[in-house]
C-alpha cells in the first residue's frame, strides 16, 4: 500500500473529545496516532466523511488543552482519520514536541 500522508504519524493514545462544527454536543474518542497533519480517532461513532470538526484534547507534557479544527477524511468501523486545519503556533509546537517523545 503506498504512504500518501504528508507527515509520518507516530502512536500516542489520549483520550479526546470532539464536535461536529457549529454543534455542541461532544463525543468522546481515543486517539491512535498523531502527527502535525492529522490523527486518527478511535470512536464508536465516527462523523461522515468531509464533516468539519473540533478536537478537543490534552497532549503530554502540556498544561493546557486544545481544540484543534479538522475535517475526516476517511472512516472505517473503529473510528475516523482526522486532517487538521489551520492550527496556532502553540499548538504545532505541542503536536511537534508530543511525536518527537514517541
Amino acid at each position: 500500500m503506498v504512504e500518501l500522508r504528508r507527515y509520518n504519524r507516530v502512536p500516542v493514545a489520549v483520550p479526546v473529545e470532539f464536535s461536529e462544527k457549529g454543534k455542541e454536543a461532544r463525543e468522546r474518542g481515543k486517539s491512535k496516532d498523531l502527527s502535525i497533519g492529522g490523527m486518527f480517532i478511535e470512536t464508536v461513532r465516527p462523523l461522515a466523511f468531509r464533516a468539519e470538526l473540533v478536537v478537543y484534547l490534552a497532549l503530554p507534557g502540556q498544561s493546557a488543552s486544545f481544540a484543534l479544527p479538522g475535517v475526516v477524511r476517511w472512516t472505517g468501523a473503529g473510528g475516523m482519520g482526522i486532517q487538521f486545519g489551520l492550527l496556532g503556533a502553540r499548538e504545532t509546537h505541542a503536536i511537534t514536541e508530543a511525536t518527537k517523545e514517541a
